[in-house]
């Protein structure tokens, strides 16, 4: 059986009529991807941002109570070498530019063959200079000076939509397959960066979901297409000054984003049914997470990690169990796409990815329960857990001692608002070192990290009488909620999370 995978960076559920039927989203490709596959209407995050997800994938384990934004450890099995060791071909195509960054190596090493796709929003592809800069960078530029000067210099010269990046990466997928299918079991792992901010898309889509009479070359000049949300003193000044007309433009932007890369998938489905591989392969559509764009006051995927970003896409075609839009109610999450790859090559899920599990069970019968409950989070922030039908958060306490658990000291891309600064600054030294997590085999480094959390405060939602998760029912639900908390202790310890975070977020 051949294995595809297609990761869009920050899809949001609700973009499709699959998931919300009120969607004014054209995603024409992936609702026929749909009504063929299996539906998971209950799929999560795990470990987020970025990296964190993809660590998750590549080696079922978790990340946010351990570390934040790293490279892979050394004791990471990677999917890829297993999938080689098991008779697939395999390969990656992506322009995720975190893949070939110091911060973030280790990833992709063991894929057969790596396609990288230069030149998404940070990546030092072009030589970044302030000449002849148009008003939509300087936009930019007024939160993001050296991110919107380098993206500038990576897009200027583009002509029109065939340069942009998702028809650069869907362009190199089917060229891989006319390539690589037929010849022996595949494995390929495809990543658009798209729908991921800055939200710049050219024609039509860049219009497609303005007011009659608008255009979205004007209106882009006025409004910013990469508003800010890591730093929390650059949020709340963002939201100082703009308005419902920004905030609004700024979603058609992200839905024009969204039906660029529909498009383009539509490409890598047209060449499936040229190559006729629907038979004897397995495609997975899914995301890292969503995209918040100005609800509650916020951009991004940040903590406290609502359903809006957090409860994410996941679509599965299996020719032996064509789901035919089959909906799926069972709990699952990023870390479980290690297992279920795995189980769909036929192979054994290895000991040191103790956080997987696969999700095939309820591909083959969608009555199949699955997980009782799930946990995830961002690295020095709260952590969530919910049954699907009650999601809870618990927010840090102030002052607590927070570290990073290690093989090794690397320079980190990303800790979610670190007090001193965001990006690159050396770590701290080791406050000690030591066997701190049972389920590996060598000492860990243990590492101080200091983050400001964005919040203290306490959440409960009942998911299915409040979908959008307003009311938080904290105090007046409290068997539900001390059931959950207890729940989310046990869940902690099975997990092997270091003993601070239970005094962290006051769970002893």
């Amino acid at each position: 059986m051949n294995i595809i995978s297609v990761l869009v960076d920050s899809f949001n559920k609700d973009v499709l009529k699959t998931y919300n039927p009120d969607s004014d989203v054209r995603c024409p490709n992936l609702e026929a991807f749909a009504a063929r596959a299996c539906i998971f209407e209950n799929h999560f995050v795990g470990s987020l941002p970025c990296m964190p997800a993809r660590r998750e994938i590549m080696s079922g384990r978790k990340d946010f109570l351990w570390r934040p934004w790293g490279p892979m450890e050394v004791f990471d099995d990677r999917l890829a070498s297993h999938m080689a060791k098991g008779g697939y071909r395999t390969g990656i195509v992506t322009d995720h530019y975190h893949y070939w960054e110091e911060e973030a190596n280790g990833y992709v090493e063991d894929f057969e063959s790596i396609t990288f796709v230069r030149g998404h929003e940070l990546d030092r592809h072009k030589l970044a200079t302030e000449e002849n800069i148009p008003p939509w960078v300087g936009k930019m530029m007024e939160y993001r000076r050296e991110g919107a000067l380098q993206y500038y210099a990576n897009v200027k010269n583009f002509e029109g939509e065939e340069d942009y990046f998702p028809a650069r990466v869907f362009t190199e997928a089917t060229e891989w397959l006319d390539k690589n299918a037929g010849k022996t079991p595949f494995y390929l792992h495809i990543e658009s960066f798209d729908v991921h901010e800055p939200f710049d898309v050219p024609e039509p889509y860049a219009s497609q979901y303005l007011k009659p009479g608008e255009r979205a070359k004007a209106l882009k000049q006025r409004y910013n297409i990469w508003p800010p949300y890591q730093k929390y003193d650059d949020l709340s000044r963002f939201f100082d000054h703009t308005d419902e007309a920004e905030l609004d433009f700024i979603r058609t932007q992200y839905k024009g984003k969204a039906s660029m890369v529909d498009h383009w998938f539509g490409k890598l489905m047209n060449k499936l049914d040229e190559l006729d591989l629907w038979d004897d392969t397995v495609v997975v559509f899914t995301t890292d997470h969503g995209h918040d764009l100005g609800e509650r006051g916020g951009f991004g995927k940040q903590y406290p990690h609502y359903d809006s970003h957090a409860n994410i896409p996941l679509m599965v075609w299996h020719p032996a169990h064509p789901g035919a839009g089959q909906r799926v109610e069972s709990l699952t999450q990023t870390v479980d796409l290690f297992a279920t790859l795995l189980d769909l090559a036929g192979l054994p899920c290895p000991a040191s990815a103790p956080h997987s599990r696969s999700f095939l069970p309820s591909v083959v019968d969608s009555e199949n329960t699955g997980r009782e409950a799930i946990l995830y989070g961002t690295f020095g922030q709260g952590i969530c857990i919910t049954d699907g039908e009650w999601t809870l958060f618990r927010s840090p306490a102030a002052g607590k001692p927070l570290h990073a658990y290690s093989s090794f000291i690397a320079r980190p891309l990303l800790v979610d608002n670190p007090v001193d600064g965001r990006v690159g600054k050396m770590p701290e030294p080791p406050s000690g070192q030591g066997y701190f997590d049972g389920s590996i085999p060598y000492p860990l480094w243990q590492i101080p990290v200091q983050v400001d959390p964005r919040s203290h405060e306490h959440f409960l939602f009942n998911r299915r009488k409040d979908p959008a998760q307003h009311d938080n029912l904290w105090q007046r639900q409290p068997e539900t909620r001390d059931r959950l908390l207890e729940k989310l202790r046990g869940m902690m310890c099975e997990e092997g999370a270091p003993d601070e975070q239970f005094d962290r977020l006051q769970l002893n």
